[in-house]
């Protein structure tokens, strides 16, 4: 006859779950010092961080701080080259303008002695192209009591009237208060009709009578 194999016996379910209960229980300790590991060194960290970031702020703050002031100075260097730049070229603005303007001044006076210059001579050519008078030119001649002024030859009008004021001068005839009166001596008073004094303006009149 075959012998029957043992049964094993059965572990009770109750005793199954308090095992189980007891692994998960021994595994939470671990997880939760390993979670507070991470924690203690999060906090470790971030203290670093702040630190770190603190130590950079000041560092790049201090860094703008420089910058800030090169900027300002080089806007500053620059402002008053762009203005000594102008400056200059306001000047030299300024002096093209003053000696184009002499120029032009210069310039307009050269212009206007030439017209002046040119104005005056067509008149210089009419003053030669104007012929004196034939009637006064015609040589006259002079009867016995003028010819014993003037000379006896023939002689033009104008020629006449020169020598007759030539004689007054040299005889100092000329009245010294009434310079338009002629005092008459003996050979003038033969040719203004034996008057002692004639007018200047009356002169030309009674010289007239004694020519032919």
């Amino acid at each position: 006859m075959a012998k029957k194999k043992p049964v094993a016996k059965k572990k009770p379910v109750a005793k199954k779950k308090a095992a189980a209960k007891k692994k998960a229980a021994a595994k939470k300790p671990a997880a939760k010092k390993a979670a507070a590991k991470k924690a203690t060194a999060k906090k470790k960290a971030a203290p670093k961080k702040a630190a770190a970031k603190k130590k950079a702020a000041p560092k790049k703050a201090a860094a703008k701080k420089k910058a800030a002031p090169k900027k300002a100075a080089a806007k500053k260097k620059a402002a008053p080259k762009k203005a000594a730049a102008k400056k200059k070229a306001a000047p030299k603005k300024a002096t093209a303008k003053k000696k184009a303007a002499p120029k032009k001044a210069a310039a307009k006076k050269k212009a206007a002695p030439k017209k002046a210059a040119a104005k005056k001579k067509p008149a210089a050519k009419k003053k030669a192209k104007r012929k004196p008078n034939p009637a006064f030119m015609r040589p006259l001649q002079p009867d016995a009591a003028l010819g014993a002024i003037v000379g006896s030859k023939p002689l033009p009008r104008t020629q006449i009237t020169k020598k007759v004021w030539a004689y007054i001068k040299k005889n100092g005839l000329q009245d010294q208060k009434n310079r338009r009166m002629i005092n008459a001596d003996d050979k003038l008073r033969a040719v203004v009709g034996g008057a002692k004094k004639v007018s200047m303006f009356d002169l030309t009149k009674h010289v007239s009578e004694h020519v032919e």
